[in-house]
């Protein structure tokens, strides 16, 4: 896996990142380039299809790239560790000071990688899970509202092509031949 860091995105900052999108250190540029094959390979038409195959890159995507959930794991973990050792280590140490002492720290031994941190629980396994379950359910709802939309079109095109063969046709004037 490729892993390339640059500076915080405004997202982390105000916990907008989510575990199907793109996290701190991973290739946008690979990403969409995954994009674009899917949407050559499947040739998507309409904002629904289109929809449909940008949930299929992301959902690759995160399968391709479950080892970062991990390493962000990790990191947060050492994270937390580091603060309560600040805490245990000096009892006068708040809160803040601990969380400047463990942020430093981790800066330290994980270098950008320490952004992992700042993505919280989104970038977990559990955050995953979490995600996916709110994903199935969304398409769930999704999907039914569609087969509403359908037999409602088809109930619509029974009910006009019945009512064109009841019609009588008015014939025009004939010529004699």
């Amino acid at each position: 896996m490729s892993v390339r860091f640059k500076k915080v995105h405004p997202a982390l900052k105000h916990g907008g990142y989510i575990a199907t999108m793109l996290l701190p250190g991973e290739d946008r540029e690979a990403f969409e380039e995954l994009h674009r094959d899917l949407v050559a390979e499947f040739n998507p038409v309409g904002a629904h299809e289109k929809n449909i195959i940008a949930d299929v890159a992301r959902l690759t995507w995160r399968k391709q790239n479950l080892a970062i959930l991990r390493i962000a794991e990790l990191v947060q973990a050492r994270h937390r560790q580091i603060e309560v050792d600040t805490k245990i280590g000096n009892l006068f140490a708040g809160e803040k000071r601990a969380a400047q002492v463990a942020d430093e720290q981790t800066r330290q031994e994980f270098g950008d990688i320490h952004q992992l941190i700042d993505v919280g629980a989104a970038a977990t396994i559990d955050g995953l899970m979490r995600e996916l379950d709110v994903i199935e359910r969304l398409d769930s709802m999704i999907n039914r509202c569609f087969k509403q939309l359908l037999m409602t079109r088809g109930i619509k095109s029974l009910s006009s092509a019945s009512s064109s063969e009841t019609t009588p046709q008015i014939a025009g004037p004939r010529k004699a031949g």
